[in-house]
């Protein structure tokens, strides 16, 4: 797909958590095409240490208000910087970037989403396209606490919602591997973002019960164009940049021991 290096305008920045911020840019002009599993290259302006662009998942796509969503982590100057954004102020950013998750043919009711702590992110749009598609997503999101979920509102109103704890505050306590609708329903096909041993988790329950499975890494990315090589994924068809191949991923083609 053809990128785009773009001057946006934040139209809002919510606070939704002290660690979570959701960026929303627009355009004077109709926003490119993207791909749910894709992300941006986000240009970070007057911070004093930070040099290079931050990889962020796209969030969502809101075409009625011409809209690309980001929900950013908090995790230092650069992203902090970002969640002190203001209406009216200009971002650069590149995008799209990488490949997207794959969208059944056919629709199913049997396709379960599951996303840890920020990668719950790319799982929002993901689950509208599949639904537009005439899909019925399921979602699983997991989390350390209930205020660590986010956008419950914005995924409920695509499809089923089923979350996982650890300290049991919201949904059932433990795991996501561990949700007792996996025993209950037959997916055809999964979709995981999040921390690495989750996404192995998820990847080894999908693997033992024949359930394709699709991953989204999120390897240090720093270029976002494969020439930088910080991101290299050893895979069955050699070293690989996930921000180029990737981020998504068919398990089959990942050398994980699972």
């Amino acid at each position: 797909m053809k990128k785009f290096i773009l001057d946006l305008t934040v139209t809002e920045n919510l606070r939704l958590h002290a660690n979570y911020a959701l960026l929303k840019l627009t355009d004077q002009s109709r926003l490119p095409e993207m791909l749910p599993g894709q992300f941006a290259e986000i240009r970070v302006d007057g911070s004093p240490t930070t040099f290079l662009r931050r990889p962020i998942s796209i969030n969502y796509i809101d075409r009625a208000r011409n809209e690309v969503w980001f929900l950013i982590q908090l995790v230092g100057d650069g992203t902090k910087h970002l969640a002190e954004a203001k209406p009216g102020d200009i971002i650069n950013v590149v995008l799209p970037l990488g490949n997207g998750f794959t969208i059944p043919q056919t629709p199913s009711d049997k396709l379960l989403l599951v996303g840890g702590g920020v990668g719950t992110a790319p799982m929002l749009y993901l689950g509208e396209q599949l639904a537009q598609n005439g899909s019925k997503p399921t979602f699983l999101l997991g989390a350390r606490s209930n205020k660590d979920l986010l956008q419950l509102d914005e995924f409920k109103a695509i499809g089923e919602v089923y979350t996982t704890t650890e300290d049991g505050s919201h949904g059932e306590k433990g795991y996501v591997t561990q949700h007792s609708i996996l025993t209950k329903v037959n997916f055809e096909q999964i979709y995981t973002c999040g921390p690495k041993p989750m996404m192995m988790a998820v990847a080894k329950y999908a693997k033992s019960n024949q359930i394709e499975c699709e991953v989204s890494l999120e390897n240090t990315m720093a270029c976002g164009i494969g020439a930088c090589l910080c991101c290299v994924e050893d895979t069955t068809e050699g070293h690989l940049c996930v921000c180029k191949e990737g981020p998504v991923f068919n398990i089959n083609k990942l050398l994980w021991q699972i």
